[in-house]
């Protein structure tokens, strides 16, 4: 027993943003996922949440930068390494998807031991793994 509960889970992720609105429409329009929360803060402030249509895994919220420190991790959050990964139980479907709506892949899709995979960037060069897991 290590005295935390066994049911927690990742929820949510930040993903420092340039423009609410311009990532809602990206994560929306070229991702499929969808918005699950826009509400108004106050002060230029909002909690913006989107997440794959399924329903399944952590959501992300879409934070707007706020200062110039904010700003200059804007698209380079883990220091060029594969930030978030996208599971999919077909990688041909979603990999013609993506592309098909201008997502920028960065390598061909290859075989792993682990799964199909191929690294994409996002609207601001965050770089994430699409990725169906053998078995």
């Amino acid at each position: 027993m290590t005295g935390f509960a066994e049911n927690r889970h990742i929820a949510t992720v930040a993903l420092v943003v340039d423009s609410y609105d311009e990532a809602i429409d990206w994560y929306v329009e070229r991702m499929g996922f969808v918005l699950l929360e826009n509400v108004d803060l106050g002060g230029g402030k909002r909690w913006v949440t989107v997440a794959p249509a399924s329903g399944r895994g952590a959501r992300l919220l879409l934070a707007q930068a706020s200062d110039e420190a904010q700003r200059k991790s804007i698209g380079n959050q883990t220091g060029g390494r594969v930030f978030l990964f996208l599971e999919t139980d077909n990688f041909a479907r979603d990999h013609a998807a993506m592309v098909a709506k201008g997502v920028e892949f960065r390598e061909p899709p290859r075989l792993e031991p682990y799964g199909t995979v191929a690294v994409f960037a996002d609207l601001h060069g965050n770089l994430w793994d699409l990725i169906e897991p053998k078995g």
